[in-house]
């Protein structure tokens, strides 16, 4: 592959980005491959991994992770690259990257794949040895699946995911050769592998145990928010970390989290139609004691699909694979019960954005605070951090 120049406009000034091919290719080459995508979906994915998946090659989409890490792209009157534009910065790619992936959201190493294929670098990607290897699945169907091209021959050659134990000397191999290392776990486990050797101009990023949280106004809470809300909970329940594990009422009142934990009861056989898992189905049945023995008003879905819980704020809250606990609180009561881990509030309000909403927020430590249904809309910038953009280092130029 030879370098391609791609042109951009960002705040900062003209920008050059070194690519081993040229972007617009790339996204039509996966955009091709989400017309086939379309006509049927492989037994390792479920309808809704998939359905997302092709809502995430869309390429507005993939073009928006250019666009936000360096700026609207520099065109001539005609609309066409600007090849010869004066830049003041030009962005290098680091070199190899190395992916760490998590093992309760199997859908993470897809999306992960995809962004990082953009930069158009070397790509390892250890899987989760207890999560359902969908990523080496999906980077299998995409080289099957895909026409001759540059991106077919990119994934072949330049992309690999791989499964080892903890101590395999691929482990050490991982840390040593990469510019860039992308870890997805615990606190120790990013701690252990940041530890490894390696470059010492590379970069590394943790992206450990969080939470999430789903703020839905009593006034907003139509059919409409209440299927999203489901829908957003139901892929990963509390497994994922932008899942929401509570849903608050802001300036609500018990009896309004009540009815609104009783219209998703009603709702959830609509929208989640296929039975659980009997191991879930049966988790459910003893979270649900669990947390009528902790003074939650409990109930538990048609099948026994999810384990919806009411109660005060203040109530100790109990863990299991599908639950989801309703509260009312204040805006001060929300912001201070907060987890020290908080990563995404899901939001349904009446005007989020207004300034008394961004000033209590300032002040806690959470990274993302989006419309409910962008709760596990993967980007360039994840957990406050821009790590796409960092797998390129910068050279400012001046003349």
């Amino acid at each position: 592959m030879s370098d391609s120049l791609a042109r951009f406009h960002s705040t900062n000034g003209p920008v050059t980005v070194v690519l081993p091919f040229e972007y617009h290719s790339i996204i039509a080459d996966w955009a091709a491959l989400r017309r086939l995508m379309a006509r049927s979906v492989p037994s390792a994915f479920t309808r809704d991994e998939w359905a997302y998946l092709i809502t995430f090659l869309d390429p507005e989409n993939l073009l928006s992770t250019f666009t936000e890490s360096f700026g609207a792209p520099l065109t001539d009157a005609d609309g066409h690259d600007e090849p010869d534009a004066p830049s003041h910065w030009i962005y290098r790619p680091r070199g190899a990257i190395a992916v760490w992936l998590p093992n309760n959201v199997s859908l993470l190493g897809p999306l992960t794949l995809i962004l990082l294929s953009l930069t158009g670098q070397r790509i390892r990607l250890k899987l989760g040895s207890l999560a359902e290897d969908l990523c080496g699945e999906f980077l299998k169907y995409a080289v099957t699946h895909l026409p001759d091209g540059a991106l077919r021959g990119y994934l072949e050659s330049r992309v690999t995911a791989e499964t080892f134990e903890r101590g395999d000397r691929r482990q050490l191999e991982f840390a040593e050769e990469s510019a860039v290392r992308i870890v997805f776990g615990s606190d120790d486990a990013a701690s252990a592998i940041h530890a490894l050797p390696h470059p010492v101009d590379s970069v590394g990023f943790s992206f450990a145990d969080r939470r999430s949280e789903a703020w839905i106004a009593h006034d907003a809470a139509d059919d409409a928010i209440l299927t999203t809300l489901i829908k957003v909970f139901a892929i990963y329940g509390q497994a994922g970390c932008t899942s929401p594990r509570r849903v608050v009422v802001p300036d609500g009142t018990p009896e309004q989290a009540r009815s609104m934990r009783d219209r998703v009861a009603e709702l959830w056989p609509q929208v989640i139609r296929h039975d659980p898992p009997m191991h879930v189905a049966s988790s459910n049945l003893l979270a649900s004691q669990w947390a009528l023995a902790l003074g939650w008003d409990t109930r538990v879905t048609e099948r026994h699909g999810a384990v919806l819980a009411c109660g005060s704020i203040d109530l100790e809250a109990f863990d299991s694979p599908m639950a989801l606990r309703f509260v009312a609180a204040s805006r001060e009561q929300a912001v201070a019960g907060l987890p020290d881990n908080i990563q995404t509030l899901g939001h349904a309000l009446t005007d989020p954005t207004d300034s008394e909403w961004l000033r209590l927020l300032a002040g806690t430590p959470v990274l993302r605070f989006v419309p409910l249904a962008r709760m596990h809309h993967f980007g360039a910038v994840w957990d406050g951090q821009d790590y796409w953009r960092q797998c390129f280092s910068a050279m400012e130029v001046h003349s």
